[in-house]
C-alpha cells in the first residue's frame, strides 16, 4: 500500500485502473469516488500527511506488480537514485517524451515514496516503474551518460531497443558500469554538471526527437 495525497492525483490514479483501498478526507469534505470514505476529525490530516498545507483528501492504493514490457524499446534506467523528487521529475519526462517504463536500479528511491508520487504529477500511474540491475538489461544498447567523457548526446542514433542510463545525483555512473557507451551533455560555464533529472529530460526528449514521437 501506499498514500496519494489531493484529489487530483486521486483521481488519476483511478483514471489507470489502480485500486483504492481507503480514503481519508478532511471534515466536510465530499469525495465522488467508489471507494470508502472516511471523515477525519479536524485538525486530523494535518498531522498526518506529508506536505505542509495538505489537500484535503488521502487516499491509501495498493501497489501492483510493474514487468518491463516485452515490447519495450525506450526505457530511462536510474542507478541507485536517492531523491524523490528527482524521481518522480524523471518518471514525468519519461511518459512525456514517450518511454516505455522506467527502471531503477537495486538502492534508488522507493517509488512510492509520496514526494516521488507528488513529483511524478501522475505520470507514475500510467508509466510502469520497475527495478532491476542494469546488467539485466543487456538486450537494450544502453547509453551511460557522463559529465566528462563520451559522446555529444545527439551524436548517437536512438533507434532499436535503447536504454538511456543516469548514475547517482552524487557519484554519477561508475567508471565501469555495464553500458555500451558513454554519452555526455556538453554546458558552458563552471557548473559540474546538470541536475540528474534535468539531464534525463534533455536526452528523452532528444529520443523522442530522433524517433519522431513528440
Amino acid at each position: 500500500m501506499f498514500v496519494v495525497e489531493g484529489f487530483g492525483l486521486l483521481r488519476q490514479a483511478v483514471d489507470a485502473g489502480w485500486s483504492v483501498e481507503g480514503c481519508y478526507v478532511a471534515p466536510g469534505t465530499s469525495l465522488d469516488l467508489d471507494a470508502t470514505v472516511h471523515e477525519l476529525a479536524p485538525n486530523v490530516l494535518e498531522r498526518v500527511a506529508s506536505t505542509e498545507s495538505p489537500q484535503p483528501v488521502l487516499a491509501v492504493v495498493a501497489m501492483r506488480p510493474n514487468a518491463l514490457p516485452a515490447e519495450a524499446t525506450f526505457v530511462l534506467v536510474a542507478d541507485r537514485l536517492a531523491d524523490p523528487g528527482n524521481a518522480g521529475t524523471i518518471i514525468r519526462s519519461a511518459e512525456a517524451a514517450g518511454a516505455d517504463a522506467v527502471v531503477l536500479t537495486p538502492g534508488s528511491v522507493d517509488p512510492y515514496n509520496p514526494k516521488v508520487v507528488r513529483a511524478s504529477a501522475g505520470s507514475l500511474f500510467r508509466v510502469p516503474v520497475v527495478e532491476a540491475a542494469l546488467e539485466s538489461l543487456g538486450s537494450f544498447r544502453r547509453l551511460g551518460t557522463s559529465s566528462h567523457r563520451g559522446d555529444v548526446y545527439t551524436d548517437p542514433v536512438y533507434h532499436g531497443r535503447v536504454a538511456v542510463v543516469l548514475g547517482n545525483e552524487a557519484h554519477g555512473l561508475d567508471d565501469d558500469a555495464a553500458v555500451d557507451q558513454w554519452i555526455t551533455i556538453p554546458h558552458a560555464g563552471p557548473a559540474e554538471s546538470l541536475n540528474v533529472a534535468m539531464a534525463a529530460t534533455v536526452l528523452a526528449f532528444e529520443v523522442a526527437r530522433q524517433r519522431g514521437t513528440v
